[in-house]
């Protein structure tokens, strides 16, 4: 589904990939593990369209989407959703605008957006909660909030990176098993960065190592 061939990435003359190959089946948890710097988080990038290799191709469905300096397919129309992260949420939208933000930017009817934010709200555990502001919620309710914005798009790929870092020991196990029930409910592809082994070993179908050259 996902392919990346012989991909090189520098950044200021330092090479953080180089001649990178990855493959990724449709449906599988990748967990991409390793140390900060080794090119995790760069490998989401090229993936989600926000960046493009020096030299190589980057396929989606067996499609070219970027190569070499040139992004083809932008990001808007890969079928991607991403959590960051920071998260990235909108400090000044209640949770419900901040879930329905993608849907409201594909122009999907009012009362549509509405039914798909309560649906989201509903699996992720935040029946209720439309109405409140982001700075009202644990760092674990605003952690489901991006994961509700990134799968109320239906996205074919979701793209993690390290979401769990911030949050304790004990939130962070139980929010792991959350991802994985949305996954086997969904379906969709997951590419997971971390540098925290036992993250990987529970969500992980597949893991790979990235390291710096």
């Amino acid at each position: 589904m996902v392919e990346l061939r012989d991909v090189t990435v520098a950044y200021e003359g330092k090479k953080i990939l180089h001649e990178f190959n990855l493959k990724i089946t449709a449906g599988e948890r990748l967990v991409i593990f390793g140390r900060s710097g080794s090119g995790k988080t760069t490998v989401l990038r090229l993936i989600a369209g926000f960046a493009a290799p020096q030299s190589g191709e980057i396929l989606i469905d067996g499609k070219i989407v970027a190569e070499a300096g040139k992004i083809i397919v932008p990001p808007h129309r890969r079928e991607i959703g991403m959590v960051f992260q920071d998260l990235a949420l909108w400090p000044h939208m209640n949770v419900g605008e901040n879930i329905a933000f993608g849907l409201k930017l594909r122009k999907i009817p009012r009362k549509e957006r509405r039914q798909k934010v309560e649906e989201m709200l509903r699996l992720v555990g935040l029946e209720g909660y439309a109405k409140r502001r982001i700075d009202q919620l644990s760092g674990g309710q605003q952690q489901r909030v991006a994961l509700a914005r990134a799968l109320v798009l239906s996205p074919k790929i979701l793209l993690m990176d390290e979401p769990l870092s911030s949050l304790d020991p004990e939130l962070n196990r139980r929010l792991r098993k959350e991802i994985v029930r949305l996954h086997e409910m969904f379906g969709f592809t997951l590419v997971y960065v971390t540098h925290n082994g036992e993250e990987a070993e529970e969500i992980a179908t597949r893991t790979i190592s990235v390291g710096a050259t």
